[in-house]
């Protein structure tokens, strides 16, 4: 075995990862698809059966994979999995409706709104009960936090599932997309606030002030982008390389900037970029090319990145009863809350539930917002098992749910591109 260079078999062993990775998303993504389910299904799946594989392949520990932060080289996949999902929600604003999210504005708010309470409020509750700790106070701040952790959508899963299905554009889609821009701020607010309360060092009013910031920096980026490529038009006859270049620097600059510089989610500036370019009459070119660079190599890595990063520690019973009951919780407390947000609004019965399933997806932001917390204080570590069973479940659960409120008997297949 002298020809073989173990050393080089270490250093380039993610390339064996990655297609591994590819090659499984897209297989268990197609018996999803023959059993009338999204295909994101399966790539959430492919990635919780790979990641004890590849690292006793590999003879790494769970806290050293290929998806941890701590990985060294290995840092790349976390990149390639964050540039994912960048350019998922870019090319989720590149097809969105102006005008019907204008329409949608007043309702996404409203349900944002409710999405947070209730699950704030409920999961607080119910935490409780399960903290072990003689202080109150401390005691209904940890709760608190956990109901803030509920707070989250992870509206990546979701997009990705619309997309399958054809609903992306439609009104229940664009009300989704708006609350779970709404609610990614108001989450921020939520955890700035709950967490001020464990480091005096956050200043509310600060955060605050770099969120309206924010706002004014992202609308005029984007009149000087779109200023630019009205005049790239007139220069332009045919759809050229250099709009895709210039289309991606947007992008991935207003995500820095925003997660940098102003606090906020980087998928919200690729969403709002997207958003802008979707007013240009480049936006069928630019969705082509970016679906392209989505769906052969980025999207497969972030799904599989959830699966990959999950981490499930020893639950005794009592931890095993809390993760039950949270997760009922977490999944009631978005579908109802935010379904009754939208019929308040006057959407129909059956759009309203599409909206509150479309919104019951945790994803890796409930997992990061649990990270915060655990520097802080104000998360038992113990209590990160019960929250990484949630956020598997309510991952999953989502398209599924989604799928059936769509499927009708005269659509039984999913609309999905061609393999």
């Amino acid at each position: 075995m002298d020809f073989i260079n173990f050393e080089s078999l270490t250093e380039y062993r993610y390339l064996l990862v990655l297609a591994a990775i590819l090659i499984t998303t897209k297989l268990l993504g197609l018996i999803s698809r023959r059993v009338q389910m999204p295909q994101v299904v399966g790539a959430l799946v492919a990635g919780v059966l790979l990641g004890p594989v590849v690292n006793a392949i590999f003879g790494l520990s769970t806290a050293e994979g290929f998806f941890s932060s701590t990985a060294g080289s290995d840092q790349i996949f976390g990149m390639l999995s964050e540039l994912g999902v960048i350019v998922l929600m870019f090319g989720a604003g590149l097809e969105t409706d102006v005008n019907e999210m204008k329409k949608c504005g007043k309702a996404s708010f409203v349900i944002a709104l409710i999405g947070v309470l209730v699950p704030l409020f409920m999961g607080a509750g119910v935490s409780w009960f399960f903290i072990d700790n003689g202080e109150s106070q401390v005691k209904l701040l940890k709760a608190i936090f956990i109901g803030v952790v509920l707070t989250a959508t992870s509206v990546s899963i979701t997009v990705e599932t619309l997309k399958e299905l054809g609903k992306l554009n439609t009104h229940a889609g664009s009300a989704i997309l708006g609350a779970a821009i709404i609610d990614d701020i108001l989450g921020i607010v939520a955890l700035t606030i709950i967490t001020s309360f464990g480091d005096k060092s956050v200043n509310i009013v600060l955060v605050l002030i770099k969120i309206v910031l924010f706002f004014i920096f992202a609308l005029l980026l984007g009149f000087g982008m779109y200023m630019l490529y009205k005049w790239m038009n007139k220069s332009t006859k045919r759809n050229s390389r250099r709009h895709v270049i210039i289309a991606f620097s947007y992008c991935l600059i207003s995500a820095f900037a925003a997660e940098v510089f102003f606090g906020v989610a980087d998928i919200t500036g690729a969403y709002i970029a997207g958003l802008v370019l979707s007013m240009t009459n480049r936006k069928r070119y630019l969705e082509n090319r970016f679906a392209t660079l989505s769906y052969m190599f980025l999207s497969p890595i972030f799904f599989a990145s959830i699966g990959l990063t999950i981490q499930l520690p020893s639950l005794t019973s009592s931890l095993l009863t809390f993760a039950v009951i949270l997760t009922l919780v977490a999944i009631a407390s978005k579908l109802f809350g935010c379904a009754f947000g939208a019929k308040i609004c006057g959407y129909n019965a059956k759009d309203s539930f599409r909206i509150g399933a479309g919104m019951i997806s945790r994803g890796e932001v409930a997992l990061i917002i649990a990270q915060k917390g655990k520097a802080c204080g104000l998360m038992d570590e113990r209590l990160l098992g019960p929250l990484v069973i949630v956020v598997v479940i309510t991952t999953i659960a989502a398209p599924i749910m989604l799928k059936m409120l769509y499927s009708n008997k005269n659509n039984k297949k999913l609309k999905t591109a061609k393999v």
